[in-house]
C-alpha cells in the first residue's frame, strides 16, 4: 500500500484559524456557543489534555448548524475535531492550532422514547446515563453499560463503537444503533433514522460511521434499541484459581433458569488488591490471594431467586474447585461497593500517573495462553514490569495497564506492543477492542491491519473526505494523501472566505 504517513505526520502549518471563519460560525450558533482562547481552555478536557489544543470551540444545537459550520470549514479547509463526552483513552479527541473543535454537548435532548416500539430517538450530546434513566422509567435500557456513563454521550459512543460490560449479551453499540443522522465533509445530512429492525433496502451505511471516529463525517441524532429492563437484580463475587475456573463460571451463569447474566467482570490478583486496599475493602469470605476475581450479575424477576442461583452456582464451582471463595451481595450498598473495586479504574493512574494502558481482545480459549505468554515477556523487557490485567471477561476484552509512570520511551514501547500484539491477529484476537484507534494506535493499526482493509479504508475516506477536514490525523494518518495549502491564507481570491450569512453556502 502506498501514500500512507507516519502517524502525525502532515503536509501544512498549523495557523490560526482565521477571524473572518470564526465570526461566520458565530453567525451560525451564537456568539455564546464559540468560546476561544482561556474561555476554550476553561472545557473539561476529559482524559487528554490537548482535547482542546485548537482553542476554539463551536457548540451547534441542531444538524443543521452542524452542516453549516461544515459547509464554512470546508470552503475554508479548516479541520474539525468532533467531540462528545471526552472520555476517550487514545487521543481521538485531540485538537492543534489551525482547527476547530466541534462539540456536540448542546444536542442532548431526548426527542423520542417509545415503550411500544423498544425505541429511543436521541441527539448525539446525550449522555448515556441520561438515556439510562429515561429509559428506566418505562422498564426498559438501551443493552450497554460503562463506567463512564455519566459522561460518555450517545453520539462519542457510536463514533467509537463502545462496547462496555454488556456486550457479550447485547453486542458492542454497533448491535444497538437501529439508524443514525450524520453531517458528511461537504455538509451535506445523511439521514436514517430508521427505527425497525429489519431494513434490507440497499448498503446499510450507517455502519460507516459506527466506529469511525468521526473522520467520516459527524454523528448527530441516533435511534437506539432499547431492551426490558430486569425486575431485580443480585452481585456475587468469586475468588478463583484460574481463567479457566472463571469461564466454566460464566457457563453455568449463562444456563441459569431463573434470570440471565448482564456482567462478568474479571480482575486479577495485582489489580484487584490494589483496588481493594484503596477502598479499605475487605470480606472475611474472599481470600485476597486468589489469583483471579469474578464480579457476576444476574437480571430477572426475583432477588431472592437470583441469590439462590449464585448459591448453587458457588456450590457448583466448589465441587470442581475447592480453593474457590466468594460472596453474594446482601444489599444495594454492598453491590455498589463490589462495583466500585472494578469500575474505579483510576486507582491504577493515582497509583502510577500517566502509566501506559492497553485495549485487547483475546478469543476465550486464548486468554490463559496469552496471559501466560505476555507476564514473562514483560518481565524480559525491564526488571519489574508487570501488568494490571481486568476486563470484561466473558467477551475476552483485557484491559492492560502497566505499573509504571509516564509514556514509554520509543524503543521500549515497540518492544511493549510486540510482546501484547504478537498473534492476536492470527488468532482471531484485536489490538484495539472498545478504545478505538484515535491518534496513539495509528501505528499499531498500520502494523496489524489486513493491507487490503487498509486500502478499502483509504479509498473510503478519500471518497467521503477529499480534503480530510473530518478530525485529520486519527485512525489512519491520512493527511498526506491530500493536496492542501500551507501558505497563509491569501489576500486575492484563490480561497474564498465564507460569507457571513450561512445559508449562502448551501450550494457549496
Amino acid at each position: 500500500m502506498t501514500g500512507l504517513a507516519s502517524p502525525g505526520q502532515t503536509n501544512w502549518t498549523h495557523q490560526a484559524v482565521p477571524l473572518p471563519v470564526v465570526d461566520s460560525i458565530r453567525g451560525v450558533v451564537g456568539d455564546s456557543n464559540v468560546r476561544t482562547g482561556d474561555d476554550a481552555g476553561a472545557i473539561d478536557l476529559g482524559s487528554d489534555g490537548m482535547d482542546c489544543g485548537a482553542g476554539i470551540v463551536v457548540t451547534p444545537s441542531s444538524t443543521e448548524e452542524v452542516a453549516a459550520v461544515v459547509r464554512i470549514c470546508r470552503l475554508n479547509e479548516i479541520p474539525i475535531v468532533p467531540q462528545g463526552g471526552r472520555t476517550g483513552l487514545v487521543g481521538g479527541s485531540i485538537s492543534r492550532p489551525g482547527e476547530i473543535v466541534l462539540s456536540t454537548a448542546r444536542m442532548n435532548r431526548i426527542e423520542r422514547l417509545d415503550p411500544v416500539e423498544r425505541v429511543a430517538v436521541v441527539g448525539a450530546g446525550v449522555t448515556l446515563e441520561a438515556l439510562q434513566e429515561a429509559a428506566l422509567e418505562h422498564r426498559l435500557e438501551p443493552g450497554i453499560d460503562l463506567a463512564a456513563r455519566g459522561s460518555a454521550t450517545i453520539g462519542g459512543m457510536v463514533s467509537t463503537n463502545a462496547g462496555g460490560v454488556m456486550a457479550f449479551r447485547n453486542g458492542v453499540m454497533r448491535h444497538r444503533v437501529l439508524g443514525l443522522e450524520a453531517v458528511l465533509a461537504d455538509g451535506s445530512i445523511y439521514f436514517d433514522l430508521t427505527r425497525v429492525v429489519k431494513n434490507s433496502a440497499g448498503y446499510d451505511l450507517k455502519h460507516l460511521f459506527i466506529g469511525a471516529e468521526g473522520t467520516l463525517g459527524i454523528v448527530t441524532r441516533v435511534v437506539v434499541k432499547l431492551d426490558p429492563s430486569p425486575r431485580a437484580t443480585a452481585t456475587a463475587l468469586f475468588g478463583l484459581p484460574s481463567v479457566e475456573a472463571a469461564l466454566q463460571i460464566i457457563r453455568m451463569a449463562l444456563e441459569s433458569d431463573v434470570g440471565h447474566l448482564r456482567a462478568a467482570e474479571a480482575m486479577w490478583n495485582s489489580y484487584f488488591r490494589l483496588a481493594a486496599a484503596t477502598h479499605g475493602w475487605s470480606e472475611a469470605g474472599v481470600a485476597p490471594e486468589q489469583p483471579l476475581f469474578l464480579l457476576l450479575s444476574l437480571g430477572g424477576a426475583r432477588e431472592d431467586a437470583l441469590r439462590e442461583d449464585f448459591e448453587r452456582i458457588y456450590s457448583e464451582a466448589m465441587e470442581c474447585h475447592p480453593e474457590a471463595t466468594g460472596i453474594i451481595a446482601g444489599s444495594r450498598r454492598q453491590e455498589d461497593d463490589l462495583w466500585r473495586l472494578r469500575e474505579d479504574t483510576g486507582v491504577l493512574y493515582r497509583a502510577h500517573p500517566n502509566a501506559p494502558s492497553f485495549d485487547v481482545s483475546v478469543p476465550l480459549s486464548e486468554i490463559s495462553a496469552y496471559l501466560e505468554r505476555i507476564v514473562p515477556g514483560l518481565a524480559a523487557i525491564e526488571s519489574g514490569l508487570a501488568p494490571y490485567v481486568f476486563g470484561h471477561l466473558a467477551d475476552g476484552n483485557l484491559h492492560i495497564v502497566l505499573n509504571r509512570q509516564g509514556p514509554l520511551a520509543p524503543h521500549m514501547a515497540k518492544a511493549v506492543e510486540d510482546v501484547l500484539y504478537q498473534q492476536l491477529r492470527e488468532i482471531g484476537g484485536s489490538f484495539s477492542a472498545e478504545h478505538g484507534v484515535g491518534s496513539k494506535r495509528i501505528h499499531s493499526l498500520l502494523a496489524t491491519a489486513d493491507p487490503t482493509k487498509l486500502a478499502a479504508m483509504e479509498r473510503v475516506k478519500r471518497a467521503l473526505d477529499d480534503q480530510s477536514i473530518m478530525n485529520p490525523d486519527k485512525v489512519l494518518a491520512c493527511d498526506a494523501w491530500f493536496v492542501r495549502s500551507s501558505r497563509p491564507l491569501p489576500s486575492g481570491s484563490e480561497r474564498r472566505l465564507p460569507l457571513k450569512n450561512a445559508s449562502d453556502l448551501n450550494d457549496e
